[in-house]
């Protein structure tokens, strides 16, 4: 019997349970729940890491941002509050689509 004490998504227990096996779950409290949000950030981070395909990259890709709605809504956020939290960002301080390195900074 496996033991995975982890964060699964809402239908899991459901869906092993339609293949004939039992599942054991409990409810997090919300402190444990936001702690398990970010366990499953990396994991599901090194997974996209290590994705070799776009389509699977995407997929991971996908699990980080419900992951990402998951943690705002924990903080009081809807995805669209975190969205306009995103953009009012990208407005001032510019996104990520540039590819912009930086090497180095020389003090005047």
């Amino acid at each position: 019997m496996p033991i995975y004490n982890k964060l699964v998504r809402d239908r899991i227990p459901e869906i092993i349970e339609q293949d004939g096996n039992k599942t054991v779950t409990r409810i997090l409290s919300e402190d444990e729940y936001l702690l398990e949000i970010k366990h499953k950030m990396h994991e599901e981070l090194t997974e996209y890491e290590e994705a070799a395909e776009d389509a699977d990259q995407l997929e991971e890709l996908a699990d980080l941002l419900e992951l990402v709605h998951a943690a705002a809504a924990v903080l009081g956020a809807t995805p669209a509050e975190l969205e306009e939290l995103r953009a009012e960002k990208a407005a001032q301080r510019g996104g990520f689509s540039d590819r912009i390195y930086l090497v180095e900074v020389h003090d005047e």
